[in-house]
C-alpha cells in the first residue's frame, strides 16, 4: 500500500506543478504555501505519518473573462486511481446552475479512463461549458433587479461536535467564517458546538468544507431561517465569529482543561437570545447555577 499511496503522490505533484506552470499569475492557483513541501517531505521519507490531502483552486476566466468560475481540488492520497473532489463555484451562478453545472462535470469526470490525471481535464470542461450558466444568470439578475422588493434569508446552523481540540482544524473553521462572512462562534473543547449566520449558500459551503473529508462525530443539530426585505445582516445574533473558551468545570483528570463549564455556555446561550438551543444540542433543559 505505502508504494501505490507514494507513486500516487509523486503524480499529484507532477500535475499540480504543471499546473503552476499553465496558470503563473497570482492568483490564479491558490495553493497552501506548505501543500507541496509537506508532501516532498514524507516522499523523502515514506516511513512518517501521510501528509494532509493536496487541496487547492484554481480562478478559471470563461468566455473571453466574461466571467470566473472557481474549480475546488481536494485530492484522496490514492489519486488517480481514487477520483477527486471536485466542486465548481461562481458568485454570478445561482444554487440551481450551480448544482447543473457539477452535475456535468461530474459525468464528464466519471467518463474519462480510471487512473488518469484529469485536473487539467477538468479545468478544460468548465472553461468550456460554464458561458451559458453565466448568460443566463445575468440574464436572471437583470430581470430580478427590475422587483422593487428583494427578499433575502438569514440562514442560522447549530453544529455538535464530540469535541474540538486540535489547531489546525479551528484554523480551518476560523478562516472558512471568515471567507464566506458568517457570524457565530466556535466553542472548543469537549464538547464542541459551532452557530454559523449568514446567506443561506454561505452556511452550506461552510458545512461543506469542514466536515469534508472525514471529521467524525459531528452533527448538524438545528438550522434556522428568518427571511426578510433586503439586507439580512439586522438579523444576526452575533456581530462576529467569537473564539469560545469557558473555564472547565469538575475534576476530569488529564483532560480538566477541556471539558467546558456549561452552566457558562448556558448563559452566553441566553446573553444572545438562543438559551432554547441548550436543550437541542445536549437533549437535557439548561439550568444556571445560584
Amino acid at each position: 500500500m505505502a508504494v501505490a499511496v507514494k507513486e500516487c503522490l509523486e503524480l499529484q505533484l507532477l500535475e499540480v506543478e504543471m499546473l503552476l506552470s499553465m496558470f503563473p499569475k497570482k492568483g490564479e492557483i491558490n495553493l497552501d504555501e506548505d501543500a507541496v513541501p509537506s508532501m516532498q517531505r514524507y516522499l523523502r521519507n515514506t516511513d512518517g505519518a501521510l501528509p494532509p490531502q493536496l487541496e487547492y483552486s484554481i480562478a478559471i476566466d470563461v468566455g473571453e473573462a466574461k466571467g470566473k468560475v472557481e474549480l475546488q481540488v481536494l485530492l484522496p492520497h490514492m489519486y488517480p486511481h481514487i477520483a477527486p473532489e471536485l466542486f465548481a463555484k461562481s458568485d454570478a451562478l445561482h444554487r440551481q446552475q450551480q448544482l447543473q453545472l457539477n452535475t456535468g462535470l461530474a459525468s464528464h469526470i466519471s467518463s474519462l479512463d480510471s487512473g488518469e490525471l484529469c485536473i487539467y481535464e477538468a479545468v478544460q470542461w468548465v472553461k468550456d461549458n460554464s458561458l451559458p450558466y453565466l448568460e443566463n444568470s445575468q440574464i436572471c439578475s437583470e430581470s430580478a433587479s427590475e422587483e422593487a422588493v428583494v427578499k433575502e434569508t438569514l440562514h442560522r446552523m447549530w453544529i455538535y461536535s464530540h469535541h474540538i481540540y486540535r489547531q489546525e482544524l479551528r484554523k480551518k473553521i476560523f478562516d472558512c467564517a471568515k471567507k464566506l462572512n458568517l457570524t457565530g462562534f466556535c466553542l472548543t473543547g469537549k464538547p464542541g458546538v459551532i452557530c454559523v449566520e449568514g446567506l443561506r449558500e454561505n452556511c452550506e459551503e461552510f458545512w461543506r468544507v469542514i466536515r469534508y473529508p472525514n471529521w467524525k462525530h459531528i452533527s448538524c443539530k438545528h438550522v434556522e431561517n428568518i427571511e426578510t426585505e433586503g439586507d439580512v445582516d439586522h438579523l444576526r445574533l452575533f456581530h462576529a465569529f467569537e473564539d469560545l473558551q469557558f473555564q472547565a468545570h469538575g475534576d476530569y483528570g488529564l483532560r480538566n482543561d477541556y471539558h467546558m463549564d456549561l452552566g457558562q455556555f448556558l448563559e452566553f446561550l441566553k446573553q444572545h437570545q438562543s438559551g432554547h438551543i441548550f436543550q437541542i444540542l445536549f437533549g437535557v433543559e439548561g439550568k444556571l447555577s445560584d
